[in-house]
């Protein structure tokens, strides 16, 4: 049967020529009504439909594959099952609703025939629908048949869509499970194989604790064995605050033994945080303060070991022996002195204690627990003098609080062997309780300060003349009031005219024109080598920290001026360890040793290293050092400028320095630096003195203020050292022509 395309009113008219595909005769449309209140029965189970239309105008279809006159449409190829035209149909709300059967109905044409036997209302293609057409008294469009009204609604194309393959899906999923778990198989394969050693041990890490078992620190002892510095077993308290349950009752608790506030103790265990496992209580306890701290048995406090320092003697050699510091890693390590210099050598070995703990730092009583024993450090054995030490430091001290110094030194040296007896200075401080007002204190200024040293350094001059042949004690020179060099007017300390003096008495007046002359007759590069091979312009060999080199340019460098004034001393530099040594030269007949401050060391076995001594230079003649000692011993009598230095039954030889003192802030003179050098006996010397004053107020002259200082330092070493009073008388020296 021809399909043809009909109007609905209920919904929207197709293009033109649109056309609904069917199979000719192959299908009916499947729309019937149920329940038409102006129609008659329908029946359902044919294909021939045959109805009275509303208005009363009957219009009747084509028959098995008829085509309706009234139609225009031609039919399609397409097949249509009934049942999927009803759930169109049902899916308007527009339009009604009709029931239909199988597939199977419309194509059985008997079926049709039966359906209207029965009395079942059934469409069919080519009929005329319910309430269209003639019907409603609306003419019939095209040249269908007479009764034929409008054209039936066209169904609306029903397109078929394929589903998608579940092959397709079941592949994609496949490969994604495919390879995921390849990743997750080679994060597996890091983490056991690759990694496995990396991450056990970043576990174990967290597990073990390992806790520092300090070395003992070695000892520093003067040369009897009298201890300056110790080694002493320190206790430090420490809370994990995470641990504390009660703060407030722990700090109660712990305030009365560490000596404590509880405030303070409230404020150290009391974290917002919550990420602080470790804070130090106190530290530096005794072991007995710790004992009692641990019978409380207050849940999150600890005690560990820490290392500790103790000076014996207090602020004795403290400008020697040094002082500690924690560095670091909190560790304590020398930061001065011989603790810095010596720190490898005394610190020893820390050991290292291993065990398993739980997050709270408890220790698991069954986790493993390996440990390794610390190696004590070496001791010291030092040249010092403990006796001779603390005399100097009393004398010095008297001397710089009398003459209102900036400060002063000592040095007493052996002068066979260059083994330093005492070195002593003013202001000291105390190792164990560090002001911040010692800071200018820490060093050691007979090492580190240079100053210029004055006339002291006359007796460099004099060596080089008298080695040289160029003059002996006894050769005469004209002094004049003053004399011009480079510009520079010079004269002596004290106003006079013209003198006649010996080499002998220049020494001993401590004559600056004098000096200069004979400087002349050495010359300049001859003065230079003299000065450099007494030590001046180098380190002397002793290791300090901060050890100085003092100032002496080159004599080609050396103006007119300063070639006469460093002939005594102006113009140049030295410290005071050089400046001893210079005289430890003469008093060892000509022979320079380098000073040594360490005798020994002791290994942690017990073994003893002796320091070796180191050869010693010879400088000048053993005459010429004979000639200047009988100079030298001059000076400390009433014709001399140092008669405050005599020690009663020794013979002394030194000399007085009285010098300009170089300003370092704003450059020039200030003031002055008063010294006194010498040795005794002059004719067997043991000792050697310097004493150095840096710019005292009252009086200032060396023979005034120094020399007193040497003299109860003197006396007190020959004392403590048991040196015989000599039984020799020094030979007669003429001074003054004049007289």
């Amino acid at each position: 049967m021809n399909d043809r395309d009909y109007d609905d009113p209920g919904r929207p008219r197709g293009r033109p020529g649109q056309r609904a595909d069917r199979a000719r005769g192959a299908q009916e449309h499947p729309r019937a009504r149920r329940g038409d209140p102006g129609g008659s029965g329908t029946t359902r189970s044919g294909t021939t439909r045959s109805g009275t239309a509303r208005g009363g105008t009957t219009r009747s279809g084509t028959a098995r594959g008829g085509t309706a006159r009234g139609g225009t449409a031609q039919g399609r190829g397409q097949s249509r099952t009934a049942r999927g035209y009803g759930s169109r149909y049902r899916d308007r709300d527009d339009l009604d609703d009709y029931d239909y059967d199988g597939v199977d109905d419309f194509h059985d044409v008997d079926g049709l025939d039966d359906a209207v036997a029965q009395g079942r209302r059934v469409y069919r293609p080519g009929g005329t629908p319910r309430g269209s057409g003639a019907g409603r008294g609306r003419p019939a469009r095209g040249g269908g048949r007479a009764g034929g009204g409008r054209r039936p609604p066209r169904p609306t194309v029903r397109r078929n869509y394929r589903l998608g393959s579940p092959r397709r899906r079941l592949r994609v999923t496949i490969v994604f499970m495919c390879a995921l778990l390849g990743v997750l198989a080679l994060r597996l394969t890091q983490l056991q194989g690759f990694s496995a050693s990396t991450y056990a041990a970043q576990a174990e890490a967290e597990r073990l604790r390992m806790i520092v078992l300090p070395a003992v620190r070695g000892a520093i002892t003067d040369r009897s064995g009298h201890t300056l510095a110790q080694h002493v077993e320190l206790r430090a308290i420490y809370a994990n605050p995470t641990s504390v349950k009660d703060v407030g009752a722990t700090a109660r608790k712990l305030a009365p033994v560490l000596d404590d506030s509880v405030a303070e103790l409230t404020t150290r265990l009391t974290d917002p945080t919550k990420h602080i496992k470790f804070v130090y209580l106190a530290r530096g306890l005794t072991p007995d303060v710790a004992k009692k701290v641990s019978a409380l048995q207050l849940h999150g406090i600890g005690i560990t070991e820490e290392r500790g320092r103790t000076y014996p003697a207090g602020p004795l050699a403290a400008n020697v022996v040094g002082f500690m510091r924690r560095g670091d890693g909190d560790v304590l390590k020398g930061a001065g002195g011989l603790e810095l210099a010596y720190d490898k050598v005394l610190r020893g070995t820390d050991g290292q204690r291993v065990l398993e703990a739980d997050p709270e730092g408890i220790k698991i009583p069954s986790g493993h627990d390996r440990q390794r024993d610390p190696v004590p450090g070496s001791a010291l054995r030092l040249t010092l003098d403990r006796d001779i030490q603390w005399n100097a430091q009393q004398a010095i001290a008297d001397a710089v609080r009398s003459s209102e110094a900036d400060g002063g030194t000592v040095v007493v040296m052996d002068p066979r062997t260059g083994d330093i007896l005492a070195m002593a200075d003013a202001p000291e401080f105390d190792p164990r309780n560090i002001l911040p007002q010692d800071e200018a204190s820490l060093g050691n200024r007979s090492t580190s300060d240079a100053y210029e040293p004055g006339s002291v350094n006359k007796v460099i001059t004099m060596a080089a003349a008298l080695d040289r042949g160029l003059i002996t004690s006894e050769t005469p020179l004209t002094i004049p009031p003053s004399i011009i060099r480079g510009g520079v007017r010079i004269k002596d300390s004290e106003e006079h005219g013209v003198e006649h003096l010996t080499t002998a008495g220049v020494l001993a007046r401590s004559s600056n024109i004098g000096t200069v002359e004979i400087a002349e007759r050495v010359g300049r590069p001859a003065l230079e080598q003299a000065l450099r091979a007494f030590g001046l312009g180098a380190k002397t060999g002793l290791h300090f920290p901060g050890e100085g080199t003092g100032l002496l340019p080159a004599a080609k460098d050396w103006s007119g001026s300063q070639a006469a004034t460093i002939s005594y001393g102006q113009g140049m530099s030295a410290t005071a360890l050089q400046m001893a040594s210079v005289y430890a030269t003469v008093a060892n007949g000509g022979v320079r040793v380098p000073p040594r401050l360490v005798d020994a060391i002791t290994g942690p076995d017990g073994t003893v290293q002796v320091t070796p001594h180191l050869p010693g230079q010879r400088v000048i003649s053993a005459q010429t050092a004979s000639t200047l000692s009988r100079m030298l011993e001059a000076v400390a009598t009433n014709e001399g400028t140092a008669p405050l230095a005599e020690v009663p039954g020794y013979r002394v030889a030194g000399k007085t320095g009285t010098a300009n003192r170089a300003d370092p802030v704003h450059g020039g003179y200030q003031g002055y630096v008063s010294s006194f050098i010498g040795f005794a006996p002059a004719d067997d010397a043991k000792v050697v003195v310097e004493v150095v004053l840096d710019n005292p107020k009252k009086g200032y002259f060396g023979g005034q203020v120094a020399a007193p200082v040497f003299q109860g330092v003197m006396s007190f070493a020959l004392t403590t050292l048991g040196v015989p009073q000599p039984t020799t008388k020094p030979s007669p020296l003429r001074l003054d022509l004049d007289k």
